[in-house]
């Protein structure tokens, strides 16, 4: 039997103008002339947003703390001593990024907070706003709360500017030397929702208002080197020569099969080509690509790598090249709760929202949280499917909606309870 008043959260509605508000107030830290948003980590601007952030939480009565891995994590307290259900997301961006990726996660939790606070409504468990550090870069912010975060090497955190992460870090209020003071295990935490922007197209194309995400795909990154030889572009016969791009490109036509062929919905992808020489009257001699394949399930990830692997001693004998795969990057998928997504489904139902189930093919600071906890995301359209981008745009009705999903499915999620 839970404890404290009865709750009536049929008529809870977050307020989208202010949504948008802070929005809009939050983008103008960093703006650019063309209209985008460069707030990187450990910025000026990204200090400044930090602030204002921390400023919203407190004047809605939630209490502050900075973690050591710089994590800004907004506490409003509940009506029982019970694992906080968690939201949130990160504020820092790219180079040249847009107003929502990261930002309406963050500030939908504030709003959601908010909401509450002007009913005077506590929920049994608390409610933690976080706004996780350097998600655009190294997530040492999730990392870190997951406990994947080594505090041994500091180089691999380094930033492109030679600041050395200690520095960063305490420039934000967090500490590299205690950087394992950061972890946190579902004993803390019982549940984490993040709202995201879809950053792809599929929910515009389909006409859905909600994406309910089954988990976030896994990552496997190779960098590819073929090694043919260098020769003359007129006087080498085709059948004496070692193409390295003639070799590359039947790779590049493997990996796209890899991704069709194989039952289900993983994708696979040559993002990067460089070719060496790189001249009209020669013979490549060398090739470098990468290779990303992501997909839910780490069965069919390394289904598709025994495939390319296989597809690679084909190419060398039938090229005379060498071909050497190096992986890069490897990140294991995270499925989201099965309780989360079926709260999150019938909550667009009762407001009258349709909605898609789907994975999410992008990596958010869910997946480290879902590593230790109940996890689950809720994702509103990305015009034209455009994120990383100036003209990344979701409309303040979507925005909304997606607040209203998130603030009724924890409302579900602290009434039903989580485990």
């Amino acid at each position: 039997m839970r404890l404290g008043p009865p709750m009536v959260t049929v008529a809870l509605q977050t307020n989208h103008a202010r949504l948008q508000k802070r929005l809009s107030d939050l983008a103008t830290i960093g703006q650019l002339s063309s209209g985008g948003v460069r707030r990187t980590a450990y910025s000026l601007e990204d200090l400044a947003a930090r602030q204002q952030v921390i400023a919203a939480m407190k004047a809605i009565d939630m209490d502050i703390t900075i973690d050591a891995a710089g994590n800004i994590i907004g506490r409003y307290s509940g009506i029982q001593d019970l694992p906080a259900l968690a939201t949130g997301s990160h504020i820092d961006t790219v180079p040249a990024g847009g107003r929502y990726d990261g930002a309406l996660g963050v500030l939908a939790g504030i709003e959601v907070v908010a909401t509450l606070h002007e009913a005077g409504q506590r929920l049994h468990h608390p409610i933690e706003v976080i706004v996780f550090t350097d998600e655009e870069g190294e997530m040492i912010g999730s990392k870190a709360m997951a406990g994947a975060a080594h505090d041994t090497d500091p180089e691999c955190y380094r930033r492109l500017d030679g600041t050395s992460i200690q520095t960063c870090l305490h420039q934000i209020g967090g500490d590299w030397h205690n950087l394992t003071t950061a972890q946190r295990t579902s004993q803390d935490i019982a549940a984490y929702l993040e709202l995201h922007v879809e950053q792809g197209g599929v929910l515009e194309a389909r006409e859905r208002q909600i994406g309910v995400v089954q988990g976030i795909v896994g990552l496997q990154r190779y960098l590819v080197t073929i090694m043919g030889r260098p020769n003359h572009a007129g006087t080498t016969p085709m059948d004496m020569r070692q193409d390295a791009l003639y070799a590359a490109s039947l790779l590049v036509a493997a990996v796209h099969d890899v991704a069709v062929d194989i039952p289900g919905n993983q994708v696979a992808t040559v993002g990067y080509l460089n070719v060496i020489p790189n001249a009209a009257n020669i013979v490549p001699g060398q090739v470098d690509l990468t290779i990303d394949l992501r997909d839910l399930s780490l069965e069919t990830l390394g289904t598709m790598v025994n495939v390319l692997q296989q597809r690679v001693q084909e190419i060398e004998a039938i090229t005379s090249t060498q071909i050497q795969l190096e992986r890069q990057h490897a990140v294991d998928p995270t499925l989201a709760s099965p309780k989360i997504q079926e709260t999150i489904t019938t909550v667009c139902n009762s407001l009258q929202l349709n909605h898609y189930s789907m994975p999410s093919r992008a990596i958010h600071d869910a997946q480290e949280i879902g590593r230790f906890t109940q996890m689950g995301m809720i994702f509103v359209p990305s015009q034209s499917g455009v994120s990383h981008a100036e003209d990344e745009y979701t409309s303040p009705e979507q925005c909304g909606q997606g607040a209203d999903v998130l603030l009724h499915t924890l409302l579900q999620l602290d009434e039903q309870g989580v485990t």
